[in-house]
């Protein structure tokens, strides 16, 4: 069981570290992808505590993260209609057209990931990952 614990954390560190490099040259870190690329499956925009809910975590964390993505004109903030005190965040044309090169950048993450592998092994690799997934849901609660 050890080497398996061995395993898991430098596959979990080196993965982490494998993704802010790629991201880095999008100007993003790792958590920033993935908020992004779900404002672009909602044209409309989403308010905060949509977007918290979506990915499982608390509204003051998505605020964070929505603080350090502005200066990067990733998106605007609009008043939402018969609520003063909430915002709809909605992509900019700059937010829109990183949808591709986050997605690029996923596929350049799992390919390389998976160099060497034959078409079933990815395969098996991904069930197991799944298995990994279910099974550490008894202990923590997922936040992505």
């Amino acid at each position: 069981m050890l080497a398996t614990n061995k395993a898991l954390v430098k596959v979990a560190k080196l993965y982490r570290s494998a993704q802010a490099g790629v991201l880095a040259g999008l100007t993003l870190h790792p958590g920033q992808d993935v908020l992004l690329w779900m404002l672009g499956q909602e044209p409309e925009g989403m308010t905060v505590s949509e977007i918290a809910a979506r990915l499982g975590v608390e509204q003051p964390t998505v605020t964070r993260s929505l603080n350090r993505l502005e200066q990067g004109d990733w998106f605007t903030r609009e008043a939402v209609p018969g609520d003063r005190r909430a915002t709809r965040i909605v992509l900019t044309g700059k937010g829109r057209a990183g949808i591709a090169q986050i997605e690029a950048a996923w596929r350049t993450l799992a390919q390389t990931a998976t160099a060497g592998m034959a078409k079933d092994e990815q395969d098996t690799l991904i069930d197991l990952l799944k298995k990994v997934r279910e099974n550490l849901l008894v202990l923590a609660v997922e936040t992505e």
